[in-house]
C-alpha cells in the first residue's frame, strides 16, 4: 500500500515538473501573448521584473529548504504581479504567475489566472499544458480561503419605507395612524471570512471540510450580528470536468449579542467544466431552521440554483446565476417563495484596477400574507415583494497593505411592495479592504 501511494506520489510530481518545464523560460517569450517588452511602462523595468521572477521561480523549483522555496515564490509572484497592475493583458506573464500560485498551492488563484491565459487563446501545446495543471489541482489536497473586512457596511440609514401615515383594521373600521421613525443602526464594521480544506482519499473520491464566519458591529448592540457555519461531506470527481459534493451544514446565528438561530441541513453542489473559459454551477440546498425566540419562523427552507461563468477575454469575466427558494415556517403568514437572478461582471484594468458590476432582481410572494397581519396591503390582497439591487465595485491591486488590497462598493437597492411599510429605497457605501488566498 505505502509503495502504491509513494508511485502516485512520484507520478505527480513527474507530471508536474515536466508541466511546469514546458511553460517556464524555454517556451518562446512571443509564443504566449505579447513580447515583455510591449508592456505599459519602462521596457528595461518590466524585463528585469521578468528575470527576477523566473530565476526565483526555478529557484523555488530546485529548492530543498520548504521555507527557502516558499520565499522564493514569493519573490516571483510579486515579480510577475508588479508586471500585470500595468499591462494586465500581457499573457506571458500571467502564465508564470498561475504556476507560480499552483506551486505554492494557492489553487483558486491559480486555476483564476490559468483561466485567463485560455482565454487568450494561446498556442495548442500551452493549452494542453494548462489542462494539465487544473487536473492535478482538481485531484490534489489544497487549502482555500478568504478573509476582509470593511467600513460601513449594511447600515440601515435611507432602508425605511418613506410612508408616515399607515392604515390599520380596527373595531371601528379601517384608521389612520403615523408611525415611528424607528431606530438606525449607524456606521458600523463588518469582518467576515472562512477557509476549507479538500483531501482525496481515492483517485476519485475526496472529502472537504471547512466554515464561514462573520461580525457586523455598531455602536451599541441592538444591530450587531454574527455568523458561524461548517459544513463537511464526500466529493466525487466524475470523468475529467465534473465533480459533486453532498455537504452536510450546521450554523449559528447571534443578534444583539444573543443566540437567534441555529440551522441545520445539507447541500448538493456540481459543477462541470464546458471548455477552456466556459463552467456551470447547480446547487441545492435543505435546511431546518430553529429561532431562539421567535419559534414561530421554526421551519425548514429549500432552495436550487444555477449559475454560469465566462471567461470572454483575459481581462473580462461575466457570470449569471438563477435561483428559487421557499420558506416553510409553521406560521403561515410567514411562508413564502422567491424566484431571482443575478448579471455581473468583472474587468480587468491597468494600474491595476479591476471594475465589477452586478444587477439582481429578486420576487418574493407570501403565501399567508393575505391583507392581514403582519402584511398590511391596500387592497387586501397577499403581499408580494419586488427587490432590485445594483452594485459597483472597485478594487485596487497595486495597493496593499499587509497583503489586503482596499475596495470601494457602491449599492443602490430598491424594494417595492404592496404592503404597507415594507417599500424602501437604500443607497450605501462600503470601504472594504480584502485578501486573496
Amino acid at each position: 500500500m505505502f509503495m502504491h501511494l509513494l508511485a502516485g506520489v512520484v507520478s505527480v510530481s513527474l507530471l508536474s515538473t515536466a508541466t511546469a518545464a514546458s511553460l517556464s523560460g524555454e517556451l518562446p517569450v512571443a509564443s504566449v501573448g505579447m513580447r515583455i517588452s510591449d508592456a505599459v511602462g519602462d521596457p528595461r523595468r518590466n524585463q528585469d521584473l521578468f528575470r527576477t521572477g523566473m530565476t526565483a521561480l526555478r529557484f523555488a523549483e530546485r529548492a530543498d529548504s520548504r521555507e527557502i522555496r516558499s520565499d522564493r515564490l514569493d519573490e516571483a509572484i510579486a515579480s510577475f504581479h508588479a508586471i500585470l497592475i500595468d499591462s494586465p493583458g500581457l499573457m506571458r506573464v500571467r502564465l508564470e504567475l498561475a504556476r507560480a500560485f499552483f506551486l505554492k498551492g494557492e489553487d483558486a488563484l491559480a486555476r483564476r489566472h490559468f483561466e485567463r491565459v485560455l482565454a487568450g487563446k494561446p498556442p495548442a501545446g500551452v493549452v494542453l499544458n494548462v489542462n494539465r495543471f487544473l487536473d492535478l489541482m482538481r485531484a490534489r489536497r489544497r487549502w482555500s480561503g478568504y478573509f476582509g473586512f470593511a467600513i460601513a457596511p449594511d447600515s440601515n440609514i435611507n432602508a425605511a419605507s418613506s410612508e408616515e401615515i399607515i392604515h390599520l383594521e380596527t373595531p371601528f373600521g379601517r384608521l389612520p395612524f403615523r408611525r415611528d421613525a424607528g431606530a438606525r443602526s449607524g456606521l458600523g464594521l463588518s469582518v467576515w471570512g472562512g477557509g476549507e480544506y479538500a483531501y482525496p482519499l481515492t483517485e476519485r473520491l475526496g472529502i472537504r471540510a471547512g466554515g464561514d464566519a462573520s461580525r457586523r458591529e455598531y455602536e451599541g448592540s441592538t444591530f450587531d450580528r454574527t455568523f458561524v457555519g461548517l459544513h463537511l461531506g464526500p466529493r466525487w470527481l466524475i470523468g475529467a470536468a465534473s465533480e459533486v459534493s453532498l455537504l452536510a451544514e450546521v450554523s449559528r446565528q447571534w443578534h444583539s449579542g444573543n443566540p437567534d438561530s441555529d440551522t441545520f441541513g445539507g447541500r448538493i453542489e456540481a459543477e462541470r467544466r464546458l471548455g477552456p473559459r466556459w463552467r456551470l454551477d447547480a446547487s441545492a440546498a435543505w435546511r431546518k431552521r430553529d429561532y431562539r425566540r421567535h419559534d414561530y419562523l421554526d421551519g425548514p427552507a429549500r432552495e436550487v440554483s444555477l449559475g454560469a461563468s465566462w471567461v470572454a477575454t483575459p481581462t473580462l469575466r461575466l457570470w449569471a446565476t438563477l435561483g428559487h427558494d421557499r420558506d416553510r415556517p409553521k406560521t403561515k403568514q410567514w411562508r413564502s417563495a422567491a424566484l431571482w437572478g443575478r448579471l455581473g461582471a468583472s474587468f480587468v484594468l491597468p494600474r491595476g484596477f479591476t471594475l465589477g458590476a452586478s444587477g439582481a432582481l429578486r420576487r418574493t410572494a407570501y403565501e399567508g400574507g393575505d391583507g392581514g397581519w403582519p402584511h398590511y396591503t391596500d387592497d387586501g390582497t397577499r403581499r408580494t415583494d419586488m427587490t432590485r439591487t445594483l452594485r459597483v465595485s472597485v478594487l485596487n491591486r497595486g495597493l496593499t497593505f499587509a497583503g489586503f488590497s482596499p475596495r470601494l462598493t457602491l449599492v443602490d437597492e430598491m424594494r417595492t411592495t404592496n404592503a404597507q411599510l415594507q417599500d424602501y429605497k437604500r443607497n450605501r457605501a462600503e470601504l472594504g479592504f480584502v485578501k486573496q488566498f
